[in-house]
């Protein structure tokens, strides 16, 4: 069993999709008493190409992210911080994408695009990665083959799996592990949709215009309104003292719940940055990855 994960994941077809030039960048962060300010920064990847979908240790000291190399082929890479080395944990037939950290800390969760295309969430050794290809037994006995047509996906809990279904039209859904229940919580969401605690997740729906966010709560099975924002830009995290951040072009802001406003907590077209998708904080707050779409 896998326990919740600040993690989102994203995913589209790159056999027909043209894939975005982007880059890492990796931002010190001063943490005083709640009060975030940004240190110094720098870009991690600086090539042509795609890497994306960053997510941070549990020491906060390793990058997990997603790169697409000359081969064309999307595969998971470790980036060591301390001493700037990056290593390759995948190469592998498959695609695999949003690499996410077990709660044993052995594997990395990972989106699985299959060779007949199917989409499932499949285990990546952390000791050893994964060359070869998955046999058809191999698939069979991953607990998480239940699930398919997965485009994002995230844990409330241990037993809870929140996932972004490829449905038409989309669909946002949470899957109970113990009992297969499958609950339907909305059509046309977000790819941004985080754990809040074990019992409650923030989610996004849009319209032709804005994203409307909503908190749901387990216990009582209902969705209710938080806030919205009047863009169709939908890459959020939930933080644990700021509560919802989200990116929007060059900048990240928070919702102020008390005052019931946006308001700005970074800026980085100083950095040449323009347009912010993914992004993420380590567990202490002192440092942030974000994907600068290029």
């Amino acid at each position: 069993m896998f326990k919740q994960i600040l993690f989102l994941v994203m995913m589209w077809n790159f056999c027909s999709a043209q894939l975005p030039n982007t880059d890492l960048w990796l931002f010190k962060i001063k943490n005083e008493k709640g009060k975030l300010s940004l240190q110094k920064g720098e870009n991690i990847t600086k090539r042509e190409g795609y890497d994306n979908q960053p997510a941070f240790s549990e020491d906060g000291k390793s990058i997990y992210y997603v790169s697409i190399r000359e081969d064309k082929q999307a595969d998971i890479y470790i980036y060591n911080i301390a001493n700037q080395k990056i290593l390759q944990q995948t190469k592998t037939p498959e695609s695999e994408y949003s690499p996410t950290l077990s709660s044993d800390k052995k594997f990395l969760l990972c989106v699985t695009v299959l060779q007949d295309s199917s989409q499932v969430i499949y285990p990546v050794p952390l000791k050893d990665g994964r060359t070869g290809t998955l046999t058809q037994e191999q698939i069979e006995k991953n607990i998480f083959s239940a699930y398919d047509s997965i485009g994002y996906f995230t844990f409330l809990n241990t037993d809870t799996v929140l996932y972004y279904k490829l449905t038409n039209p989309h669909s946002l859904r949470a899957f109970s592990i113990s009992n297969g229940t499958d609950i339907f919580i909305g059509n046309n969401p977000a790819r941004g949709f985080k754990t809040i605690n074990r019992n409650e997740f923030i989610f996004g729906i849009k319209d032709s215009t804005q994203v409307t966010f909503y908190k749901y709560n387990t216990l009582s099975s209902k969705a209710n309104y938080y806030c919205k924002y009047n863009t169709l830009s939908e890459d959020i995290i939930w933080h644990p003292g700021l509560g919802l951040i989200k990116s929007e072009g060059a900048l990240l802001l928070y919702f102020n719940e008390k005052e019931n406003v946006w308001q700005q907590l970074f800026d980085f077209s100083t950095f040449g940055i323009k347009k912010i998708t993914r992004f993420t904080f380590d567990k202490f707050s002192k440092q942030l990855v974000i994907v600068d779409n290029l």
